[in-house]
């Protein structure tokens, strides 16, 4: 039978308010210190950019805010939806009516992207003239010079 006396005591530093403060924080999760933070800003304002430096920089939540776990459960979500979008409602008039509408709009979009090459095609024809129109001229007039200047 061991005797409490027997067990060696662990150096247990007592915990100083810089660590008791950010423990209490901590149990009263994020909005604490976001409220730390902002008061920070209010009262001293180098406190309470010591603390958006502390949360930044001490990974306090860099787990939820800076990964890309939302984005990867934003990009599931996304696909969940294209996904249920594609699969048959079990209603033929409305699958019917849908993939319709769907093959319409695609024919749609193959038009408008054809007329927009069309209208880049006649602005840069537009636009090669122009540079053509201008050299020519330049090159008429510098001739024109020359001609004068040999007179």
């Amino acid at each position: 039978m061991t005797l409490a006396a027997d067990i060696p005591a662990t150096n247990v530093a007592p915990m100083g308010w810089a660590r008791r403060t950010e423990a209490w924080l901590d149990r009263k999760g994020r909005g604490a210190w976001i409220a730390a933070m902002v008061l920070g800003f209010v009262f001293f304002w180098p406190v309470g950019l010591a603390l958006v430096f502390y949360i930044t920089y001490t990974n306090r939540w860099s787990r939820d805010m800076f990964s890309m776990t939302s984005c990867k459960r934003s990009n599931r979500h996304m696909a969940k939806h294209a996904y249920g979008a594609m699969k048959p409602s079990g209603n033929s008039a409305f699958d019917a009516y849908k993939a319709d509408t769907l093959r319409r709009l695609e024919q749609e979009q193959e038009q408008f992207e054809s007329f927009l090459e069309r209208l880049r095609e006649a602005k840069d024809k537009a636009e090669f003239d122009q540079f053509m129109d201008d050299r020519d001229r330049r090159a008429s007039a510098r001739q024109n010079d020359d001609n004068d200047a040999a007179q």
